[in-house]
């Protein structure tokens, strides 16, 4: 006669510690949290999409304009750096919030068209000049694996932390 004996000693702990850290992964949230804000701040500085697409340039009309009131201006959403350190995020056991509160992040996502937010006192058009969609806020395919990634260690750091 043969048989199985299954003795769940070992494996009931393990599966009491996913489940205990399954119930709050806010853990978890903010270290993919961190990870985003860093890669992209990363991506911003090299000018890229998160599909890796560069930035749309600035028009002739917009370095014209530069030029007419003397500014200096550097790569799209790297003047300042203010774009790039408006970023944050927001980590609870229900999930993940990233983005940016910039009062321009919106027309930098996603463009604007001349006029789309009326006309100024003096007539003339805000924006003056079409603004083209910079993606700044998204996931690359490398930022998805590297979540996979991070999540997959996670869970391993919770399974074998049983009891």
């Amino acid at each position: 006669m043969s048989g199985l004996v299954y003795n769940t000693d070992t494996l009931d702990p393990m599966l009491e510690a996913l489940r205990d850290a399954l119930d709050d992964p806010s853990e978890a949230m903010a270290d993919l949290g961190e990870y985003l804000i860093s890669s992209t701040q990363d991506r911003m500085l090299k000018g890229e999409n998160p599909d890796g697409s560069p930035f749309a340039p600035r028009s002739q009309t917009t370095i014209d304009r530069y030029a007419k009131l003397g500014l200096s201006y550097g790569a799209p959403l790297n003047q300042s750096g203010d774009m790039r350190n408006s970023l944050f995020y927001e980590a609870s056991k229900d999930g993940l919030e990233y983005g940016s509160n910039a009062i321009q992040a919106a027309v930098m996502q996603f463009g604007a068209a001349t006029g789309a937010f009326g006309t100024a006192s003096n007539g003339s058009s805000i924006p003056w000049g079409g603004i083209p969609a910079r993606e700044f806020i998204g996931l690359s395919d490398e930022d998805q694996d590297n979540m996979v990634l991070e999540l997959e260690e996670w869970l391993e750091t919770a399974a074998n932390s049983r009891g």
